[in-house]
Order: C-alpha cells, then sequence, then structure tokens
C-alpha cells in the first residue's frame, strides 16, 4: 500500500508567526534557537506532517477555557473547529489543516510554547 504524502502549505499567517518567533528568541538572546527551529521544520516537522497528516491531536478534544477562545472559535465557519489539529514539536506547538480531498496540508500557526494563543480570527475572515 502506497501512503499518500500530502503538499505542505506555508500560509501568510504562519510566516507571520515565524517572525514573532525570531523577534521573541532574539530579546531573550537566544537567537539561535531560531536557527534550529527551521533546521527542524525542514528535517523533521513538515517531513512528519506531509506522511502522517493526523499525528496531531485533534484541536477540540482539548478545548479552551477561556471565554475569549471560545468566542474565537465560535466565529469559525461550521466544521472548520473540527478540522483543526495541534502538532507539538519541542518548545513549538503548530496549528494546521489538513485537507483530504486534494491531499494538502495548510500550517497555520506556530508559537513558543512561552508566548501567546493562537489568533483565530485571522485564519478565518468571517463569512459575509
Amino acid at each position: 500500500m502506497v501512503e499518500d504524502v500530502y503538499q505542505v502549505e506555508l500560509t501568510a499567517s504562519f510566516l507571520e508567526r515565524l517572525e514573532a518567533i525570531e523577534a521573541f528568541l532574539s530579546e531573550a538572546n537566544a537567537a539561535l534557537a531560531f536557527d534550529d527551529l527551521l533546521a527542524e521544520l525542514r528535517a523533521t516537522m513538515i517531513p512528519n506532517l506531509a506522511r502522517f497528516p493526523r499525528i496531531g491531536r485533534r484541536y477540540v478534544d482539548n478545548p479552551p477555557q477561556s471565554a475569549e477562545a471560545l468566542a474565537q472559535l465560535a466565529t469559525l465557519p461550521e466544521g472548520s473547529a473540527n478540522a483543526l489539529r495541534e502538532y507539538l514539536h519541542g518548545d513549538y506547538l503548530m496549528l494546521y489543516v489538513a485537507v483530504e480531498v486534494n491531499a494538502s496540508m495548510y500550517l497555520l500557526s506556530i508559537r513558543h510554547h512561552r508566548q501567546l494563543s493562537f489568533d483565530f480570527a485571522r485564519h478565518w475572515p468571517a463569512s459575509t
């Protein structure tokens, strides 16, 4: 049986979060840790997700406890929250969505465990 390898796409919000992590680590005098993160993304994290798209846990299996986060989840299009998955690797947590129909994966966000939570409003604009 041949396994499908998903095409992994880095979204604009993911790239923005990488920049924020770089600034965060620079302020903490740990700039070399950002180079390590990029190396891990290329060598381990992205290949793992491409090969095993369900490796991360479903985001809604461990729902947020704050009223603000719950309100943000409620604004997502119907069914979207169920598609969100989290992948934890070392000090980093990634938020992603795997789309089986076209074997694509979209990395939505990444954060260092000491940074603030995800910004859902940026991932899914309100429907009109």
